[in-house]
């Protein structure tokens, strides 16, 4: 069986291995699992066994790394999809089509799919509603019912709970949609970002002028920069909303002829037009550098030749064989059979060749690295096309005059003339973090190392717990090589040490070999100013870039989790510019986790007395009030909550609100971070529907009390409540809105909801726990 590091094993085990109903593995090594995913693909073909070999020689090693939902579903027989996920079709501007929309965001979710949705067609808050005689509640309101959905699809087993929404620089409600997620307690399972117009950047940089406008009225007019200021601070205290720069993306698109884009998938490589399907692979460089760490060191072309066209193939027959959630989604995927081949393993690649990342002979490399995936690629889309016909939409005229395809090498435009091509989009660089752990810990997608070695603590079958050293490929590879006290070389950096300007070079260098869009975290240090912060995203819509993502440890986002002594006097010997803050997995009932949460070690027995409080929630659809009285324990001087007691007359509640009772207060009793119980019952989605309390959508009486909890923890001082954050803007000050601790109800910053470990990092727009593999990407 292929030698990989143990957590590979585990992940592959837990994510992608095939088993029986029953947890029986049916796939008994990884090498049986690439068999699977070969033949699975092949069988679409004239000649299956053919096919099936030469697929298996392109998995084999891990050289091309189809996406998660392509490894753990291609061969299972299961109905899944084995698209990453989807853009939703355009949601109408009434009740009725914006609940059938809802449906349709729900049935792609059961099957595993992520989604991205532009809700810039709901009119404003506040907007008249015509025939009712009514106000609109706008956009942000049915964003909480969507949110809502995802958590029940999520509780209910589902895979993946990523959703993207965006919503246009001169939407009226634009100003609301960029602080929404400061309430740390709404809109969890979306990642935000606003479409920034070419217009509007332009209108930033000369400081005129901005109309918030909606189906021809104007709402209201600010200056432009100052809209730009509100997105850069809540960017630079929250990590989001992130920014598309959307014209850029529909003039680059070579489908600009057919449709019209307005959002993307929930990590923003794939821009999509209604209902576009996001069908992603990796090539992992990694493994095509022959003489690694000598002078002769270099990217195997010849081989990266053989390969590339092997993926195409095998993404191009993912179309015909995945299922889909919705017909109009198979529609989309069948007639433009748009596919996103990218890279893995850049950053280790690069360390290999003995470049520094970010440095000019990085981007050189890179650069010529990318235009051969590219150029091969589109070859191979041109070869299947002669074999089994161009996508249907292919129109020879308008596709050539398509902006990236007018980049091609001359021939490739030649023969595309000639013979059509298979496949409308074939590039795009995805979030790769768990499928990139499995291939032995290769460097994730075009990022940076994010550490090269840190410790992972491991829950055993019977309750001990061990500790494993978890080291990036390449590190451990020169470790091998030149022995465990060779100093590192300068291409040892990591995405901390990194300047900002580094991330920007190396994606821009990136984006113009990609046809789509690249998912990418540009890691900015705490200490970064306002103004310099404000630069990075210039730069990157200057240098070409079709969007921006950033991370900015602090007390909000999290921060980079330093390693231990130990570790650290382990690395004295490493130069300045080798890893210094690798993330350590603790235990969730450390106490180090959380200044702002009051842990236990063990039970307490119940004091005579205790201080408490009683609140009153009515239930519009309940005939009698529901009472809910939280005691609290006074420890080390401090309250916490102890137990909760649920009454009602309505004798229809009395089963479910005496287990309630039962269950919260064991767990209040048992200690640690117990804010998660208020985050399970704010997740409880009614299928009969929730209501309005406070101007707030609640989505079930669970709910409800979960949000009276919540209150009382505030109230007791158990969870801090927002505080503000006075920022720098120059010639000004101005507060903005920021929570000291922990997300109100949510999990400790880094800490992962899956294991628990404080491993979680920020990479290519998404969360990766490098501690068991959870991805919120999937």
């Amino acid at each position: 069986m292929t030698s990989i590091a143990p957590i590979s094993q585990q992940i592959w085990d837990m994510k992608y291995r095939l088993k029986t109903p029953d947890g029986e593995p049916v796939d008994r090594t990884i090498e049986e699992s690439w068999q699977r995913v070969a033949r699975s693909l092949a069988a679409v073909e004239k000649d299956p066994e053919v096919w099936t070999e030469k697929f298996y020689s392109a998995l084999e090693d891990f050289r091309y790394l189809p996406a998660g939902r392509i490894f753990a579903g291609a061969g299972t027989g299961r109905q899944v999809t084995l698209f990453n996920c989807f853009v939703m079709g355009t949601i109408p501007d009434d009740m009725a089509g914006i609940f059938e929309a809802l449906k349709e965001a729900a049935l792609t979710m059961q099957q595993g799919g992520g989604i991205g949705y532009d809700f810039s067609t709901i009119r404003p808050r506040g907007a008249r509603v015509h025939g009712v005689g009514a106000d609109a509640s706008g956009p942000l309101s049915f964003m909480d019912v969507w949110d809502a959905m995802c958590r029940t699809i999520m509780s209910a087993g589902s895979r993946r709970g990523a959703m993207m929404a965006t919503l246009r620089c001169d939407h009226p409600d634009v100003e609301a949609f960029i602080e929404a997620k400061q309430d740390p307690a709404r809109l969890r399972m979306f990642n935000l970002s606003v479409l920034a117009t070419d217009p509007f950047m332009e209108a930033v940089k000369e400081d005129e002028p901005w109309d918030l406008v909606f189906d021809g009225t104007v709402y209201k007019t600010i200056q432009a920069r100052e809209l730009w200021d509100k997105i850069m601070a809540a960017t630079y205290a929250y990590a989001e909303p992130g920014v598309i720069f959307i014209d850029r993306i529909n003039k680059r698109n070579n489908l600009h002829y057919c449709e019209s884009i307005a959002a993307t998938n929930p990590c923003g490589e794939q821009p999509l037009p209604p209902y576009g399907a996001c069908l992603l692979g990796s090539i992992n460089l990694a493994r095509f550098v022959k003489n690694p760490f000598e002078e002769n060191a270099e990217l195997d072309l010849d081989e990266l030749a053989r390969v590339v066209p092997l993926a195409v193939r095998m993404m191009d027959n993912v179309v015909d064989a995945s299922k889909f959630p919705l017909p109009e989604q198979k529609h989309e995927a069948e007639t433009k059979r748009r596919i996103g081949l990218g890279v893995t393993g850049l950053a280790d690649a690069l360390i290999f060749c003995g470049l520094r990342y970010g440095s000019t002979e990085a981007v050189e490399a890179t650069e010529k690295w990318m235009a051969a995936l590219r150029r091969h690629a589109y070859l191979a889309s041109v070869d299947l096309a002669k074999e089994k016909g161009a996508f249907p939409l292919f129109d020879k005229e308008k596709y050539l005059a398509s902006e990236s395809v007018k980049e091609l090498d001359r021939d490739v435009q030649d023969a595309i003339a000639e013979h059509g091509i298979r496949n409308a989009l074939l590039t795009s660089i995805a979030p790769t973090g768990t499928i990139s752990l499995v291939a032995d810990n290769v460097s994730s997608g075009l990022e940076p190392v994010f550490s090269f070695a840190y410790d992972r603590t491991v829950l055993m079958p019977d309750g001990s717990r061990k500790t494993e050293e978890v080291s990036d490929y390449a590190y451990r590879l020169y470790r091998h090589i030149k022995g465990e006290e060779a100093e590192l070389t300068d291409a040892f950096v990591n995405a901390q040490t990194l300047e900002p300007k580094d991330h920007v070079a190396m994606q821009a260098a990136v984006q113009k070999y990609i046809d789509s869009s690249i998912s990418k975290t540009i890691n900015v240090p705490v200490d970064i100013s306002f103004e310099d912060f404000k630069d990075v995203y210039l730069s990157a819509y200057e240098q070409g870039c079709k969007g921006c993502t950033t991370y900015r440890p602090n007390e909000i986002t999290g921060s980079v989790l330093s390693v231990s002594d130990d570790k650290k006097k382990a690395d004295a010997k490493a130069p300045a510019n080798t890893n210094e803050s690798a993330p350590v997995a603790a235990a969730k009932t450390d106490p180090a986790l959380d200044p702002h949460v009051v842990y236990m070690s063990e039970p307490l027995d119940r004091p005579e007395e205790l201080p408490g409080k009683t609140y009153k929630i009515k239930w519009p659809e309940s005939n009698h009030a529901i009472y809910i009285t939280i005691n609290d324990v006074i420890q080390a001087g401090r309250r916490r909550p102890f137990e909760v007691f649920i009454n009602s007359k309505n004798m229809e509640h009395y089963a479910w609100t005496l287990a309630l009772t039962r269950m919260v207060s064991a767990v209040f009793r048992r200690g640690g971070d117990v804010s998660f119980v208020v985050e399970e019952l704010k997740a409880v989605f009614d299928p009969r529907g929730g209501c309005w309390m406070g101007g707030k959508y609640v989505p079930s009486l669970l709910a409800a009390i979960g949000e009276v909890i919540e209150q009382h923890l505030h109230a007791i001082g158990f969870l801090k409540d927002p505080d503000t954050l006075e920022m720098d803007f120059g010639d000004k000050k101005k507060a903005v809105a920021v929570n000291d601790g922990p997300a109100a109800g949510g999990p400790v910053p880094n800490q992962c909801p899956s294991c628990a470990s404080v491993s979680l990092m920020k990479q290519e727009g998404c969360d990766l726990c490098t501690s068991c593999g959870y991805s919120k990407c999937g």
